[in-house]
């Protein structure tokens, strides 16, 4: 006996098109191949929808969405290429239904990252989210990446100069000759620097969407135009040379989340890979009990909006 098939056969109470129908939360493993790397497996959830845009059919056929998904999880790699493949399956699969098909990829991609004067290596986990669709013909792809760093407050370590200075001023202020050595141990004690400018970890979010000059998802080349364009990325395995680095490079690179993001911003103009951009920085303020945040777009007509 023929099991039944409501989808098919059953009449809709109500008729409408839907713009997207399908599963989110699919938590599975996948091989993903970036840049000019071997392919790196990673913990993945996806998300799966297309439009329904017969206003009187029941539903889709789910099952055809998530069995393809399977396949490309157990016997492929996610790449553009099979990523393309995907969503050309999607509307194959549901040639009288749908005409848009959409698919949502967020993992964490693992790095090793060298430390700034030992050469120590250790792990770093980036998140990153990867988005292809497919609209009467057109494909857009997209991919975000969130990149941590430290930022060092600007007015704090102006504050903090003027407390040394005073300090300063206090300690030798009757002496008409300074002894140098003695200043250098000065500076060196607790007492000469008596205050610090307070930074914070600092994740900046950025979003840009793929043009067709990338082979690949370029995850690890948008991460390293990030992390060098701030200059302070937060480290993993670290020895008192890389923390005493780490530590110049926040007194060279103060930046309030405006300054970041211009930074960013002036980054991301020129590169011709990207089509446009969207970011956001969040500055998660050891001062204040909210967040310090700017967002900004590459600012093009009918692209990104903040």
């Amino acid at each position: 006996m023929a099991m039944p098939d409501i989808a098919n056969s059953a009449q809709v109470q109500t008729e409408g098109t839907l713009d997207r129908v399908g599963m989110s939360n699919i938590e599975l493993p996948l091989m993903v191949q970036t840049d000019n790397c071997a392919p790196q497996q990673v913990s993945a959830s996806a998300e799966l929808f297309v439009n329904l845009g017969d206003a009187k059919a029941k539903g889709i056929h789910m099952s055809r969405l998530y069995l393809q998904l399977d396949q490309l999880s157990t016997e492929s790699e996610l790449t553009l290429q099979t990523l393309t493949t995907l969503l050309e399956g999607f509307i194959e699969s549901h040639h009288e239904l749908s005409q848009q098909a959409f698919v949502k990829f967020s993992f964490d991609y693992h790095l090793r990252r060298k430390s700034l004067i030992s050469e120590k290596r250790g792990w770093k986990a980036y998140p990153v989210v990867i988005i292809g669709q497919l609209i009467n013909g057109q494909f857009n792809f997209e991919l975000q990446v969130n990149v941590p760093y430290s930022s060092t407050c600007p007015c704090s370590a102006a504050l903090a100069r003027q407390l040394i200075q005073e300090e300063f001023a206090k300690k030798y202020n009757q002496q008409n000759s300074i002894d140098k050595e003695e200043v250098l141990n000065w500076l060196g004690s607790t007492q000469g620097i008596v205050a610090t400018p307070h930074s914070q970890r600092s994740v900046v979010e950025v979003k840009v969407k793929l043009n067709k000059e990338n082979q690949s998802f370029p995850v690890i080349e948008l991460i390293d135009l990030i992390e060098n364009t701030l200059k302070t990325p937060v480290q993993a395995a670290v020895k008192r040379e890389d923390e005493q680095e780490f530590a110049r490079l926040n007194g060279q690179n103060l930046m309030f989340c405006e300054d970041a993001a211009r930074q960013l911003q002036y980054m991301l103009h020129p590169q011709t890979k990207f089509d446009d951009f969207w970011l956001r920085v969040n500055h998660y303020e050891s001062l204040h009990a909210h967040d310090a945040v700017s967002i900004t777009t590459k600012g093009i007509k009918d692209g990104y909006q903040a």
